[in-house]
């Protein structure tokens, strides 16, 4: 069989500087395109020592280890030997990941064998196979997005696990549990006391308020008509001013809790300086918060523990 030593090699080429790219935006390395370029094509010269050098120790799993942090030495450079390691193991990961995508799609997509009268013959050429040349076009970059979309997704979502909170509201006499979503977004004060506001959904004030309770709040704050606050909260309702997102400015009809607690880290901070808003609705569409925080609590556990 005739091997086309530079179609296999671009092909290669071509798999290397995409694996380099997603290492490169998944690590969030500052390097330069030429020298990630630079990078593939070290990491390309594999092909021809494999062919014409197929026993030379290169070809040997440490010879491979070893050249594979050559590759990353000449893609990405070296810093610290903590980044580095990182980006080590990124770029194994990332190979790992879109080499079993591609595997996948090459079974179910592809054909290796087929039957003729003379016995089964595959579908290899010179030219490398046909299949995996429409997997550089097509199914690699398709890989390679989904792979680095659902790590991206899965950032998203540690740092949000990582910005949860369990917290506990006392509201008259009566304490509730839920989980609060810390929301560096949420600058909401009441300008005269200068509590922090934060943000219960219903779902989690259901606890407290009957479904009537609550259509009668949300009425009274829709149409700013307060003789319609439930009888049995009006000594717990506050009216907060503040600027929707459209630049309007209302009001908000906020509850003043006995107390709050919030677990954060490996000590409990509770206070009764803040104020609860109602949440028409919900907050986190999969339910994993009910309730979003306001930064000057943790500000405000920070400088009464110091």
């Amino acid at each position: 069989m005739t091997i086309y030593l530079d179609a296999v090699w671009l092909l290669n080429f071509l798999l290397d500087w995409m694996i380099l790219l997603l290492t490169q935006l998944v690590t969030r390395e500052p390097s330069k395109q030429l020298q990630v370029m630079f990078g593939a094509m070290v990491a390309s010269i594999l092909v021809p020592i494999t062919l014409f050098l197929p026993d030379s120790f290169v070809t040997t799993p440490i010879g491979k280890a070893m050249y594979s942090i050559l590759i990353v030495l000449c893609a990405f450079g070296f810093r610290n030997i903590r980044k580095f390691l990182k980006k080590i193991l990124t770029f194994y990961f990332i190979s790992f990941a879109l080499g079993g995508g591609l595997v996948g799609l090459h079974f179910m997509l592809g054909r290796q064998i087929t039957a003729s009268e003379n016995g089964l013959l595959t579908f290899q050429t010179g030219y490398g196979d046909q299949v995996s040349w429409l997997f550089v076009f097509i199914g690699f970059p398709l890989v390679w997005w989904f792979t680095k979309v659902r790590m991206d997704k899965h950032a998203l979502e540690k740092f949000k696990q990582e910005q949860l909170y369990e917290v506990t509201i006392v509201l008259q006499g009566e304490s509730n549990a839920t989980t609060g979503y810390m929301d560096s977004g949420n600058q909401l004060l009441d300008p005269l006391s200068q509590k922090p506001v934060i943000i219960c959904d219903q779902q989690f004030m259901l606890k407290w308020l009957s479904s009537e309770e609550l259509k009668q709040l949300e009425m009274a704050q829709e149409q700013l008509d307060f003789d319609t606050i439930p009888s049995k909260w009006e000594h717990s309702i506050q009216i907060v001013p503040y600027q929707g997102v459209n630049g309007s400015r209302t009001f908000m009809i906020v509850l003043k809790p006995d107390r709050i607690l919030v677990n954060f880290e490996d000590k409990q901070i509770s206070t009764s300086k803040v104020l609860i808003g109602v949440q028409f609705g919900e907050l986190s569409p999969d339910g994993s918060y009910h309730c979003l925080l306001h930064p000057y609590i943790f500000k405000h556990s920070v400088a009464t523990s110091a």
